[in-house]
């Protein structure tokens, strides 16, 4: 495995990486990882730009300070930034589409346990009424924290994950006025992250915590 590790040039930059790196690859490596956190971000996805609040959504995000982007992934509205670590792990195949449930159990298995360990009570489900729900989402407290979305291609796949450390109050004021622009339906309370039940952790131990996941310290 390859760890990416160029610095981001902001967040049109990252969402569109992960792609390009399942497209293109890196030299002759078969699994890329980029373990980040990102600049203030809001990324849509292409089913949202086609509701009928977008326009206003975006323009909300971006009032707050967060930057409108278009990710390739599924899923609907999920916003993060410094206080959030995104895990993008590409896996270059050359096989034909494989099937993206077990994938999906895998990573959440993984991130689970590697929660446990930093003492977060992370539990595999959705939470009535989170932000970009999932099947596979991670929360604890009883608010979302961990959003997880992939892409496969003739290339490999892309799975993303994004772990919300800190900073749930910013997210929370963006997702809101978004979520009602959009029309879906949203609670702000289920928007969480890790140092809401482990006070003092950090965005520095859960990248580390990541990385010895996967063998790379």
């Amino acid at each position: 495995m390859i760890l990416y590790g160029q610095p981001s040039s902001g967040p049109a930059h990252d969402v569109e990486l992960g792609p390009l790196l399942l497209r293109d690859g890196l030299g002759d490596a078969t699994e890329i990882l980029r373990v980040y956190s990102p600049a203030p971000t809001a990324a849509f996805s292409r089913r949202d730009t086609l509701r009928p609040g977008y326009a206003e959504a975006a323009s909300v995000v971006e009032r707050g300070g967060f930057v409108p982007v278009i990710r390739p992934q599924g899923g609907s509205l999920a916003a993060y930034g410094p206080g959030s670590v995104v895990i993008d792990h590409v896996h270059r195949s050359g096989a034909s589409l494989s099937d993206p449930g077990p994938r999906f159990r895998h990573f959440a298995d993984m991130h689970v346990a590697l929660l446990t360990k930093l003492g977060v009570p992370a539990r595999i489900g959705p939470v009535p009424d989170e932000y970009c729900p999932g099947e596979y989402s991670l929360n604890a407290g009883g608010a979302k924290i961990v959003g997880s979305a992939q892409r496969v291609t003739r290339h490999g796949w892309l799975f993303s994950t994004v772990v919300q450390v800190t900073g749930a109050a910013g997210l929370r004021a963006v997702l809101t006025p978004a979520y009602q622009a959009l029309g879906y339906d949203f609670d702000p309370l289920t928007v969480g992250a890790l140092e809401d039940t482990a006070p003092g952790l950090t965005v520095a131990a859960v990248t580390a915590a990541v990385l010895s996941a996967y063998g790379l310290t």
